[in-house]
């Protein structure tokens, strides 16, 4: 993990973890207590850094989009980096470990979406509550890109409430288990790669294969968070029994690897249906039912799925912070060891042959 540079944390045991825990849990509370800035946020800036790559990149050619995601995701990755080592060297090991706090959480909080995800989705609820269809059509396109104007009031309803369970994933989870594993350059560059196929990554004649190489990527990015969402979707949903035998039995129908567990979870959770027909940008497309059992999405729905969610990201953060704690013990009780029979190798290695030991043994 990033941050190993740190005098410190190489003799301090559970330093780098601290640091973790602590910017991780101020940085997601950030995110509860101010959410995300109308202007001048972090990732809109990324956003528009990668439209001048695509620019002067874009050829239809998966090799030229590769390279675009090579250079924005690896550019962001780098710039990370050089901010760790910058937090890392500033002053004494006391200076550098709360530099190395405060970067960690600022880069939480830029990265995660919780709260704007939940204000979005709420948004949209109160205009269906209130009959305001075309209102809740005009907010659809802040969460999700279908196509607002071929869907009805519970098809909006559902649409939202898929989108909730996906990017609780994609802007929660998926970004929390990366920082759990790669400190700050982790939340960076899942940040990075799934803005990059959100911009890029779709099926449509401009990016089809210019694209391909940023929605690989974050399928991959993406696959550890999505199952981890499930999980706690399970673990924290009014019905676990049956958010888990809509996750095992419904998930692999899902045209998305990575949106398949979570909306299947999360409608077992939820104990309503998912999937079905929907359209984008004039594409139609006819899913597999998720939890088929279930009945149709509520309005009222909107406001669970918010709230399971939250419980789900504070359940998220929980298991990265312990996760990252055992994992360091482990390397810790596991370094120990090997240090331990290396010393007694080298003592052994030291004893003239012939020679006897305290014990007389030749």
């Amino acid at each position: 993990m990033p941050g190993s540079g740190v005098s410190a944390m190489r003799g301090g045991g559970s330093a780098a973890e601290r640091i973790f825990a602590y910017g991780a849990t101020a940085g997601l509370l950030g995110d509860r207590l101010f959410a995300d800035p109308r202007r001048g946020h972090p990732v809109a800036a990324f956003g528009r850094a990668a439209g001048a790559v695509e620019r002067v990149l874009w050829h239809d050619h998966r090799g030229w989009g590769a390279l675009h995601t090579l250079v924005c995701a690896g550019g962001a990755v780098g710039l990370a980096l050089l901010a760790t080592r910058a937090a890392e060297g500033m002053g004494g090991a006391r200076a550098g470990r709360t530099a190395s706090v405060a970067l960690t959480a600022v880069a939480t909080w830029s990265v995660v979406g919780g709260t704007s995800l939940g204000r979005e989705a709420r948004a949209i609820g109160s205009a269906l509550d209130a009959g305001d269809i075309e209102l809740a059509r005009e907010r659809l396109p802040h969460l999700c890109g279908r196509d607002p104007q071929s869907l009805d009031g519970p098809e909006m309803a559902r649409a939202v409430v898929e989108s909730v369970a996906e990017n609780t994933s994609d802007a929660v989870v998926g970004a929390l288990l990366w920082g759990a594993v790669a400190g700050v350059p982790g939340l960076v560059g899942f940040r990075a790669v799934n803005t990059l196929d959100a911009m890029v990554g779709h099926k449509s004649a401009v990016y089809r294969r210019f694209g391909w190489a940023s929605a690989r990527l974050d399928d991959l990015a993406g696959w550890p968070g999505a199952r981890l969402t499930a999980a706690l979707a399970v673990l924290a949903g009014d019905d676990p029994r049956g958010a888990l035998r809509a996750a095992w039995r419904d998930a692999r129908k899902h045209p998305s690897p990575n949106a398949g567990p979570v909306e299947a979870s999360f409608a077992g959770a939820l104990g309503v249906r998912l999937g079905g027909t929907l359209a984008y940008g004039g594409r139609v497309e006819h899913r597999p039912v998720l939890n088929g059992e279930g009945r149709p999405v509520r309005t009222t729905d909107i406001e669970r799925a918010v709230r399971l969610s939250r419980r789900v990201s504070g359940l998220a953060l929980a298991a990265c912070v312990a996760g990252r704690f055992a994992y360091g013990a482990i390397r810790r009780t596991a370094s120990g060891s090997a240090s331990d029979s290396a010393s007694g190798s080298g003592a052994a290695a030291r004893t003239p042959i012939g020679s006897t030991d305290r014990w007389g043994r030749g």
